[in-house]
């Protein structure tokens, strides 16, 4: 992992398995069933770099030869809230990571000629404030939609809230620090800038458009 000294609300996870699959995801050649599984995987690599600060606590254990001590996740089961519709994509291979995970969601889209999103739908459990959040969207472009999903987050009452992505640009990263300096982001890879059109470049195309193959 990397710590970038320019963007300190970001981790980049630089494990050479996750820089594998995230140069295989780039290529326009790479067809939508591929594309889908090179996304659940990177999402449970980067998972496991977004939990490990998680809370312990001290556990009796019985194993067959003897009683020790063990340690299991303390408080209130992680949530796990995708961005729709392309952050439904990497909630499958966070799950088999963290089985017992609750899943929320939020429907935001990107309106295409102002580049702010607009909001449709929340859902989340009702416990916010006890629970630890990992947000999930393949790509943070103007990060409009990650500020306004974390804000939605925080109008519910969560306080311990990180921001999961494959590819960021600088202006998302910058803009989510701004709004909210708290949320910490971890990423695979941080791209060059956006375009006019507020895509990441060089990017990987529409992440929700390969995922679900409407490109």
């Amino acid at each position: 992992m990397d710590t970038t000294p320019a963007h300190a609300n970001l981790t980049i996870v630089r494990h050479p398995l996750v820089q594998h699959k995230i140069s295989l995801l780039r290529s326009r050649d790479t067809p939508t069933k591929i594309f889908k599984e090179l996304v659940d995987e990177l999402a449970m690599l980067l998972a496991y770099e977004a939990t490990s600060a998680l809370p312990l606590e001290p556990v009796p254990v019985h194993t067959p030869l003897e009683a020790t001590t063990g340690y299991r996740v303390s408080g209130k089961k992680l949530t796990l809230v995708p961005i729709l519709r392309a952050g439904l994509g990497m909630v499958e291979g966070i799950l088999r990571l963290v089985p017992s995970a609750r899943v929320g969601h939020i429907g935001l889209y990107r309106d295409h000629d102002t580049l702010k999103p607009v909001d449709y739908y929340f859902k989340v459990p009702g416990d916010a404030a006890e629970r630890d959040f990992l947000v999930l969207d393949p790509m943070l472009a103007t990060g409009g939609s990650a500020a306004s999903a974390v804000a939605s987050l925080k109008r519910a009452g969560a306080t311990r809230i990180r921001f999961l992505c494959l590819v960021a640009a600088p202006e998302g990263v910058r803009h989510l620090g701004e709004e909210h300096p708290d949320v910490h982001v971890i990423a695979a890879a941080v791209d060059r800038e956006l375009n006019a059109h507020g895509y990441i470049l060089p990017g990987l195309g529409d992440a929700g458009d390969r995922l679900f193959g409407t490109r």
